[in-house]
C-alpha cells in the first residue's frame, strides 16, 4: 500500500493493513474537516461580539420607545430597524472584495491562491514553518568534490563513482544523477568502453549501499565497486588507499576519515564513500550478494551539495523584519540542516530532533517550540504536532513545503504554502501555490495580507462604532423627544447609503506603520473601539437635536419631519466624512490621504444625502427640504466633529497603544 517497486529483489512481509499502516495514518491525517484557521476563529469571535451587542441594545430601544411613546407597533418596527442598522450588512461583500483583490494582486506575481481566506491568514502569520529540501534549497543536488582519503581531488574516485552510478539498472537517486551529470565531458569515451557491467546489488535503506561488479576488458580484471553512506560503508571496509598503497583501516585512520566527513557535513555537504574489491573469475557465474560486500578498500569520498535558493536568505530576512519568525522542520540530518540554516540566516543553535520530540509531553513541547528555530529528523506527523503546538501557544502559523511528507502540516497550518513542482498531494493540501521559485513573494504575500486585513478591520471598526453612536443617540432622543427622532425607513436608507460609501474600501491603502507587524482579529479591541469612538458621534448628534429643537423650532409632532430631515443629513454626512478621520492614525488629508475611489464615493454619497430631503424620494419617505440657514450650522458641526474625532484618536492611541 503506497509502495512502488522500481528495482531490486525483495521478500514482502505484511505487518499491518489499511489505516494501521504508516501510509494509512498519513492519508487519514489529510482527509475530513479542516481545522479552523486564524481567519475563521477571528470572524467567529467578532460575529459573536456584534450579536451580543445587538441582543443588549435592541430590547433597550424597544422598551424605551414603547413606554415613552405608547405605540408598541411603531416601537417594534423601529427596534427592528435598529437591529438592521447595528448589523454590518456589507461585511461579507467587503471581506470577499478585499480577499479577491488580494488574490488578483498575488496572481500577477505568479502565485495561485486556492482559498481566499488564506490571504488574510498570510497577513496574520507570525511564524512560518518551512521544510528544507526543495523549499529553502534548490532541490538540485550537485557533486562538489571527488576526493581520495587524503582530501585531494581524485579522477580515480570520480571514475569509480561514475561506473557505479551508470551501471545501475533500477531507479537512480538524486546523487546518482548528480554523479552522471558531473561525469559528462569528464569521463573519457575510452573509459566507458573499457568496462563492462557484470551484475549489481541494488540500494536499500538497511544497507544504504549500492554495488556493481564490472570487468576491465583490456586487462581482464573484475572488481566490485560499492558506494554508500559513511557509517554503513565503514562497517564492511577493512582497508583504504593512500596514494598507490593500500593500508589497513585501523582505528586511527577510521577516526580521521570520520572527522573529515563530519567536517564536510558541518559545511552542509552530504558525504558518500566509494570502495572497491577485487573479484575472482566466479564473478562471471555467481550473482552478487551482500556477502560480497566484505573486505572492501575505501578509495575516497564524494561530497554533494543541495545549495540554498538565491532568494531564501533575502526572503527570511524580509520576513523577520516584518515580524515573522521562521522555523525549519525537516526530516534531514541535523548537521547538514544546521549548515543550510546558517547560510540563509536562521539560528541553528539547539536543534531538536524527532526522537527528542517523541519523548516529550505536550507541556514540554509547548515550551521548547518557542525557543528553538530548527527541528530535524522529523516524521510527517511530528511536523504536524509542532505546528499545532505553535497554534496552541497563540501563534498564526504558515507552513511551506513540497513533499508528500509535508501534506499533514500543510493541511493543519493557518496558511499552507507549496510550489508548482511539489507532489500532487502537497499541492492539494495547500492554500497557496508559488509558480516560481522566488521566495520573495512570501514577503509580498505577508504585506498584501496585512493590507487586506487592514481594510476589513477598518470597515468593521468604523461601521461598528458609527452604528453604536447612532443607537446611543437614538436612546437619548427617545427618552426626551415626544416623537421618533428618525423613522425606521430613514434609518435603513441612511444605513444603506453609508454601506455603499464603504464599497470602495478594498481599494484604499494602509499606512506603512500598520504593515510592519502581524495583524490578527481582536474582538476585544473592536468592542473597545465601539465604546470609545461611538459616543463621540453621539455628542454631535445630540448637538443637532438641540439645534433642530431650539433654533429651527422642530419641537412638536407636527414638525417632526423637519427634525428627522436635519438629523438624517447630519448623521449620514458625519458617518461618511469621519471615515477619513478614522481610516488612519495619522493626520488625515495631510499625512495620509485616502485613495481616489474612496474620496469619490465619499463625495457622491454626501451629495446624495443632502439631495434626498429635497427629492421626490424624500417626500415619499417623510422627509422635507431644510432651510438654507441649516447648512452653515451643518458645516460647523461637521468640522467640530472632525476635530474632536482627531483629538479622541490621539487620546485612544496614547491610552491603548494601537489604533486598529
Amino acid at each position: 500500500m503506497g509502495t512502488n517497486v522500481t528495482s531490486g529483489r525483495a521478500q514482502a512481509v505484511v505487518v499491518a493493513t489499511g489505516n494501521r499502516t504508516w501510509f494509512g495514518s498519513l492519508a487519514k491525517s489529510i482527509v475530513g474537516t479542516r481545522t479552523q484557521t486564524a481567519f475563521d476563529r477571528g470572524v467567529n469571535s467578532v460575529s459573536w461580539l456584534l450579536i451580543r451587542f445587538m441582543l443588549v441594545m435592541v430590547p433597550i430601544v424597544l422598551l424605551i420607545n414603547g413606554f415613552s411613546k405608547g405605540d408598541w407597533v411603531e416601537a417594534s418596527l423601529f427596534a427592528l430597524a435598529v437591529a438592521v442598522g447595528l448589523t454590518p450588512e456589507m461585511l461579507p461583500m467587503i471581506v470577499s472584495s478585499n480577499l479577491a483583490k488580494g488574490a488578483i494582486a498575488m496572481s500577477r506575481r505568479k502565485v495561485i491562491v486556492k482559498r481566499l481566506n488564506a490571504i488574510q491568514n498570510f497577513g496574520a502569520m507570525d511564524v512560518l514553518c518551512t521544510d528544507k529540501t526543495g523549499t529553502l534549497t534548490q532541490d538540485n543536488i550537485i557533486l562538489e568534490h571527488h576526493l581520495d582519503v587524503s582530501g585531494h581531488e581524485s579522477d580515480r574516485v570520480l571514475t569509480l563513482a561514475w561506473l557505479n552510478s551508470s551501471s545501475q539498472s533500477g531507479a537512480r537517486n538524486l546523487m546518482d544523477r548528480a554523479v552522471l551529470r558531473f561525469g559528462e565531458g569528464r569521463i573519457a569515451p575510452a573509459t566507458k568502453e573499457r568496462f563492462v557491467k557484470l551484475d549489481e546489488l541494488p540500494f536499500d535503506f538497511v544497507r544504504r549501499r549500492v554495488s556493481v561488479s564490472v570487468e576491465d576488458v583490456r586487462h581482464g580484471d573484475k572488481s566490485l565497486i560499492c558506494k554508500g553512506a559513511v557509517e554503513e560503508m565503514l562497517m564492511v571496509a577493512t582497508h583504504l588507499r593512500e596514494g598507490d598503497n593500500v593500508v589497513a583501516l585501523d582505528e586511527t585512520r577510521r577516526d580521521l576519515l570520520l572527522a573529515k566527513t563530519k567536517d564536510y557535513n558541518a559545511q552542509g555537504f552530504r558525504v558518500l564513500l566509494v570502495a572497491t574489491r577485487k573479484l575472482d573469475d566466479s564473478a562471471l557465474t555467481t550473482p552478487l550478494c551482500t556477502a560480497d560486500e566484505q573486505g572492501l578498500t575505501v578509495e575516497g569520498m564524494l561530497t554533494f551539495l543541495d545549495p540554498p535558493k538565491e532568494s531564501a536568505g533575502k526572503a527570511i530576512t524580509a520576513l523577520r523584519d516584518n515580524g515573522v519568525a521562521v522555523k525549519v522542520l525537516t526530516g534531514d540530518n541535523p548537521v547538514v540542516t544546521a549548515r543550510i540554516c546558517l547560510e540563509v540566516g536562521i539560528d541553528a543553535h539547539g536543534i531538536l530532533t524527532g526522537a527528542q520530540i517523541e519523548a516529550m509531553t505536550d507541556r514540554e513541547l509547548e515550551r521548547e517550540v518557542e525557543t528553538r528555530s530548527v527541528f530535524a529528523k522529523l516524521t510527517p506527523l511530528q511536523k504536524s504536532r509542532i505546528l499545532k503546538t505553535l497554534q496552541k501557544n497563540g501563534h498564526t502559523v504558515g507552513f511551506l513545503g513540497d513533499g508528500i511528507n509535508d501534506a499533514p502540516a500543510l493541511r493543519d497550518a493557518d496558511v499552507g504554502i507549496s510550489v508548482d513542482s511539489a507532489a500532487d498531494i502537497a499541492k492539494e493540501a495547500s492554500d497557496i501555490i508559488l509558480l516560481e521559485k522566488d521566495l520573495m513573494v512570501l514577503e509580498e504575500g505577508v504585506i498584501k495580507g496585512r493590507e487586506t486585513f487592514g481594510n476589513i478591520i477598518k470597515y468593521l471598526n468604523m461601521t461598528a462604532s458609527s452604528n453604536f453612536g447612532n443607537v446611543f443617540s437614538v436612546l437619548v432622543a427617545s427618552a426626551f423627544i415626544p416623537f421618533l427622532p428618525m423613522l425606521a425607513i430613514h434609518l435603513l436608507i441612511q444605513n444603506l447609503m453609508y454601506d455603499l460609501s464603504q464599497l470602495s474600501l478594498p481599494w484604499d491603502k494602509m499606512d506603512k506603520e500598520f504593515l510592519r507587524k502581524p495583524r490578527k482579529w481582536d474582538a476585544k479591541n473592536i468592542g473597545r473601539f465601539m465604546l470609545w469612538i461611538g459616543p463621540t458621534s453621539s455628542i454631535f448628534d445630540i448637538t443637532t437635536f438641540a439645534l433642530m429643537w431650539y433654533v429651527f423650532a422642530a419641537n412638536n409632532v407636527e414638525a417632526q419631519a423637519l427634525f428627522q430631515s436635519g438629523w438624517f443629513i447630519e448623521g449620514l454626512l458625519s458617518q461618511t466624512l469621519v471615515v477619513h478621520m478614522l481610516r488612519t492614525q495619522k493626520i488625515p488629508f495631510i499625512q495620509s490621504r485616502a485613495t481616489l475611489p474612496v474620496l469619490l464615493t465619499t463625495a457622491v454619497i454626501m451629495a446624495m444625502g443632502i439631495y434626498i430631503p429635497f427629492s421626490p424620494l424624500g417626500a415619499m419617505v417623510g422627509l422635507e427640504p431644510l432651510p438654507l440657514s441649516y447648512f452653515p450650522w451643518l458645516v460647523a458641526t461637521l468640522l467640530s466633529y472632525c476635530l474632536v474625532a482627531q483629538g479622541m484618536k490621539r487620546f485612544y492611541i496614547k491610552r491603548f497603544g494601537q489604533w486598529f
